[in-house]
């Protein structure tokens, strides 16, 4: 699987960035060099979206540590007829994912502050995150926001594997390769 930006999402995806090396310079979102942020921010994103063709209108995804909102931007520009929330405890970084919904504009993209053991259920359809925690964290988190049999995509590293799958579980590896950063997996989670 190589992944890929739609075409209809380069401008606004190029907004983003623009946006965000703006912000990084007040408030040091990421130490990520500019070079490296399209790869990184929304290439990678992009290997979530075939797993979105699923989900109907109207559903809700989360993006579990969204940081400066990715994956979240890319999905909720993706799929504008989805409920896209990106979670995380930073406020700063929420602040931006705000001015970023308002200015590309993405209304279906919503901030939600708060840390994932004390935010009340966030009913979710589908979850992601990338670089947050190891598995059965991410399962526990998801246990209390995702909706009864909703799958969680986890985006990791090659060595995945060495982290062991919670019990109760599965863990379906889907590989792709980004072009300058190589092997990376999107982790499927369903409980068993």
């Amino acid at each position: 699987m190589d992944p890929r930006l739609p075409a209809p999402l380069a401008a606004p995806l190029g907004r983003f960035l623009v946006l965000l090396d703006r912000w990084n310079r007040t408030h040091a979102l990421t130490g990520l060099p500019p070079s490296e942020r399209r790869e990184e921010l929304l290439l990678d994103a992009a290997s979530l979206l075939p797993f979105l063709a699923t989900l109907p209108a109207g559903a809700r995804v989360a993006d579990l540590g969204t940081g400066m909102g990715s994956p979240a931007v890319v999905l909720a520009l993706a799929r504008p007829d989805l409920e896209v929330l990106g979670v995380d405890a930073s406020s700063k970084k929420l602040a931006f994912l705000r001015q970023v919904a308002m200015e590309l504009p993405v209304s279906n993209l919503k901030a939600v502050h708060g840390r994932l053991e004390d935010l009340p259920p966030l009913e979710a359809d589908w979850g992601t995150a990338k670089a947050l925690g190891s598995l059965e964290q991410l399962a526990g988190w998801w246990t209390r926001h995702g909706r009864q049999g909703a799958p969680f995509l986890a985006l990791k590293g090659p060595d995945w594997r060495q982290d062991p799958v919670p019990w109760g579980w599965t863990a379906t590896p889907h590989p792709y390769t980004l072009p300058t950063r190589g092997q990376r997996v999107v982790v499927e989670l369903r409980q068993a």
